[in-house]
């Protein structure tokens, strides 16, 4: 199986980025991963509705022109539905099995997807109805896709 990330904007904090390094590692047993950054833009203080949703636009084009139609695209939104960790493993077995060899996990800037990139999904997923920084979404991510090939390899995992 290949995986996918496709996010906006770079890990800064060197914290995060050894977390990102580690699942790698990690996960490298199980599938190929690929991360792929996309610039983010800068939002002003105080930026009106439309100029918001201008920069959603602008990151949301870059994103498009990463995601594959032969993909199973998930995108990661807040009000989408929420699954448990056995659940989100169930369903990533499926979609292999259904075949696709690639899932791309898509992580919007801190202004969230435009609609054009939440159009193009095949599901849309939330991990919480809380708001992450979107560079500790992709460590949440990445500890969740290893999770799910361990509980799929019948190996242990914390619950």
């Amino acid at each position: 199986m290949n995986i996918t990330i496709l996010c906006v904007g770079k890990i800064k904090e060197s914290y995060f980025a050894s977390a990102v390094k580690e699942y790698e590692k990690r996960l490298s047993r199980y599938c190929r991963l690929e991360i792929i950054e996309v610039a983010d833009e800068k939002t002003p203080d105080g930026a009106s509705a439309a100029e918001e949703n201008k920069i959603r636009e602008i990151e949301g084009r870059r994103l498009l022109k990463h995601m594959k139609t032969d993909a199973y695209r998930i995108v990661l939104a807040i009000d989408a539905a929420m699954q448990d960790s056995i659940a989100f493993s169930r369903a990533i077995e499926k979609i292999g099995v259904r075949g696709y060899g690639q899932i791309q996990f898509v992580i919007g800037g801190s202004l969230g997807l435009s609609p054009e990139v939440l159009s193009q999904a095949d599901e849309q997923l939330s991990f919480s109805k809380m708001t992450f920084p979107h560079q500790l979404m992709r460590v949440i991510l990445l500890e969740q896709i290893y999770r799910a090939f361990r509980i799929a390899a019948n190996e242990p995992y914390h619950k």
